[in-house]
C-alpha cells in the first residue's frame, strides 16, 4: 500500500495510522543501520595509527572495563559515528541520534565531546583549546572532560585489545531499541 495524498495536509487518519506502523517497522532497523555506520568509520580518512571504528571500540572497551552502564558503554562506542557524514559538527550529530536512547547526561557528553576534545589540540591557539570553558556552568562539564580524559583521546593505541564490534552488538540492540527518553520529555512538558 501506498498513501494516496501528495500534500501532508491532504491526508487521512487511516493513511497516518498506516506511515506510522511502517515507520515503527523500520525503526527496528536502527540498530543495524548504527552498525553499519560504525562499520564504514573503518574506511574512513588515515594518519592515525587506527581507524575510527578502532578507536570507537577501544574507548567502548575501556569504557566496559571500567564497569561503566551500558548507555554509557554504547554512548562511547557511537560517539564519532557523525563524522563521516558531519565532518564538522559530528558531535551535534551524534547528540542528536542518542537523545531519545541515553540519559540526558550522556546526550549533553555525546553533543558536546568534540569541543571537549579540542583541549588536546596542540596546534590550535589556547583560546581554542579552550573553547569547553564556555560550558563550565554545566552540571555535566566535568563528565564530559572525564569521558574525553579516560576514553576519547585515551584510544588511539593500536596494540590496545578493543573488543570487537559484534561484542557490543547485543547492547546496542537494547538501547536503540526503543525511545525512552523521548516519552519523559512528552510526560514532562
Amino acid at each position: 500500500m501506498t498513501v494516496t495524498f501528495t500534500r501532508m495536509k491532504d491526508g487521512t487518519r487511516q493513511e497516518y495510522d498506516y506511515l506510522d506502523s511502517r515507520e515503527r517497522d523500520f525503526n527496528r532497523g536502527l540498530p543495524d543501520r548504527i552498525i553499519r555506520a560504525l562499520q564504514e568509520l573503518d574506511a574512513s580518512f588515515d594518519g592515525h595509527r587506527v581507524t575510527r571504528l578502532e578507536h570507537s571500540l577501544q574507548a567502548a572497551t575501556r569504557a566496559l572495563r571500567d564497569g561503566r552502564d551500558e548507555e554509557y558503554v554504547v554512548t562511547a562506542l557511537v560517539h564519532d559515528v557523525g563524522d563521516n557524514l558531519a565532518p564538522y559538527t559530528h558531535s551535534e550529530m551524534v547528540g542528536a541520534l542518542v537523545r531519545p536512547f541515553v540519559r540526558p547526561q550522556l546526550t549533553w557528553i555525546a553533543r558536546h565531546h568534540g569541543v571537549f576534545q579540542q583541549h588536546y589540540y596542540t596546534n590550535l591557539p589556547w583560546p581554542a583549546r579552550n573553547a569547553r570553558d564556555r560550558f563550565r556552568d554545566s552540571p555535566w562539564f566535568d563528565d564530559c572532560a572525564e569521558f574525553c580524559e579516560l576514553y576519547d583521546q585515551e584510544s588511539f593505541d593500536p596494540t590496545y585489545d578493543a573488543l570487537p564490534l559484534a561484542s557490543f552488538e547485543p547492547a546496542l540492540g537494547r538501547i536503540f531499541a526503543e525511545p525512552r527518553y523521548l516519552r519523559e520529555e512528552a510526560t514532562a512538558s
